[in-house]
């Protein structure tokens, strides 16, 4: 079993053609495994064309809120029917499902049962969710051959509802592609902002705080969200902002690289800090939130600067300090491209193989209702 090509379906609860965290892991991994020359595809909603020639796309997305924020899952009848022939299509060796116990594809998989089943919780902080539907929720968590977590906070919310073991795994950074991806060009001081204009990113207090900077301090903001049209209503007429809207990893991993600094001021419910880990890596200083979900990967005053979540008057603080201290940016660019180095997706990749071979060493699971039901449905058809 140690040579064999595996054949590995990834299925992603959330469309991916909207960006996010958890879809930039499903796609990134899938990537590196490819790279280590196994068959690995990326089962997930889209809307649009897919954004891999390797992912089988299950139908659009329909917004949906989760947790405070709205999510882009698949939880219609149609998106389940596209899972279950694409599963057994694909008759993968092995399945890896991230979020698990979200709608939609994942937990259609999880009834399924096609194959050994690998399933990573990234989500931390609170969920209603996993609170209402505790009861029935245990019972798909149950199916799962192996549990991971992206971190410590993420392990904890998961083992306060359902119990278990769980394997801690970092999430990964695509190194190499940050590292030769050539910068967007700017001649003054730049700040860059990325992720949802919704209430627990913070990007209300950036805003409170990059207006007392000065005139020659220019911002990124990139992506959208719910707060977005009051935000800008509140902030359009600086003309120092750019509302660039959503971008591509691409164009994100170019403006990290020219930005003079990244800034991540979430105030909750972040369980891994992804995007401080691929400014690190672009050589770019970080001033962030001293969330507990960003310490998993940043140390104040070593590789980045946090701060006291929501307190404006600190991080404006932080971030002018980052921008005339030049001595410290380069300290903070040396230990943060250091830091990245720890969590490269080659490493993350090459420890999910090691557990998919030992599922596959251990006896078969039993097949699920659903796939048996199906099965026999082929054979009639047949």
């Amino acid at each position: 079993m140690t040579d064999r090509r595996l054949r590995i379906g990834l299925v992603c609860p959330y469309s991916l053609t909207v960006p996010g965290g958890v879809q930039s892991q499903v796609l990134g991994l899938a990537r590196e495994l490819r790279r280590l020359g196994h068959e690995a595809r990326v089962l997930g909603p889209c809307d649009g064309p897919p954004p891999e020639s390797f992912v089988t796309p299950l139908g659009n997305s329909l917004p949906t809120l989760a947790n405070g924020s709205i999510a882009p899952l698949a939880p219609d009848p149609p998106a389940a029917l596209r899972t279950i022939r694409a599963l057994n299509d694909e008759e993968f060796d092995v399945v890896h499902i991230h979020e698990p116990l979200a709608p939609g594809p994942s937990m259609t998989t999880l009834l399924l049962r096609p194959a050994p089943m690998v399933g990573t919780f990234h989500a931390a902080g609170r969920s209603s969710s996993y609170q209402v539907f505790q009861p029935i929720l245990m019972r798909f968590a149950n199916r799962l051959d192996r549990r991971v977590v992206v971190s410590k906070d993420a392990q904890e919310l998961v083992e306060s509802y359902f119990g278990g073991e769980y394997d801690v795994l970092f999430n990964g950074v695509e190194l190499d592609e940050i590292a030769t991806t050539p910068p967007v060009v700017t001649t003054e001081p730049t700040i860059f902002f990325c992720g949802r204009h919704e209430e627990r990113k913070g990007l209300a207090a950036l805003l409170d705080a990059f207006a007392t900077l000065p005139p020659d301090v220019r911002l990124w903001i990139a992506g959208d969200g719910p707060d977005g049209p009051l935000l800008r209503s509140l902030h359009g007429h600086d003309q120092r902002i750019s509302w660039l809207g959503r971008i591509s990893d691409a164009d994100k991993f170019a403006r990290l690289a020219g930005a003079s600094l990244f800034c991540a001021p979430s105030l909750h419910g972040e369980s891994f800090g992804v995007v401080l880990l691929e400014a690190m890596a672009a050589g770019t200083p970080v001033v962030a939130s001293g969330l507990d979900g960003y310490r998993n990967v940043a140390t104040d005053g070593v590789d980045a600067v946090l701060v006291e979540p929501g307190d404006v008057d600190a991080l404006a603080a932080a971030l002018r300090r980052v921008l005339d201290d030049g001595e410290m940016v380069e300290r903070l660019r040396v230990a943060g491209r250091r830091r990245a180095g720890h969590f490269a997706m080659s490493r993350l990749a090459s420890e999910y193989v090691a557990i998919y071979r030992q599922l596959l060493d251990a006896p078969p699971p039993e097949p699920g209702r659903l796939r048996q039901w199906w099965s026999s449905v082929k054979r009639a058809i047949r």
